[in-house]
């Protein structure tokens, strides 16, 4: 589902919900109900997550599918960790903080 995704992308790039939700422009109890799977994120949200994050849409629901494949092998840990390679692979290249308040994220 997109919202383990959008969470995991979350934390990997540090950020707490109450900061996303503004950037986001969306409340933080919102932000929880699409981690948690509760509501489906409409692609105006997706678009705006993407740009947070700086990525396409399209690969937010590549990971998303490729989540749930992962989910259906049994095999999350092994997505998972290579999920974090690649994250960390990017945030090592560009070496900046995403919103340039450390002050404001959360550690992994």
């Amino acid at each position: 589902m997109i919202g383990e995704i959008l969470k995991r992308t979350r934390l990997i790039y540090g950020y707490k919900a109450s900061v996303l939700s503004k950037k986001l422009e969306i409340s933080s109890s919102y932000i929880s109900e699409i981690e948690n799977n509760k509501k489906k994120p409409p692609l105006d949200l997706l678009e705006k997550y993407a740009a947070v994050f700086d990525m396409k849409v399209s690969t937010l629901i590549l990971l998303s599918e490729d989540h749930d494949d992962a989910v259906r092998k049994n095999r999350t840990e092994d997505f998972v960790k290579k999920m974090m390679i690649k994250f960390i692979e990017l945030m090592s290249k560009n070496e900046v903080d995403p919103d340039g308040q450390d002050d404001k994220k959360v550690s992994l």
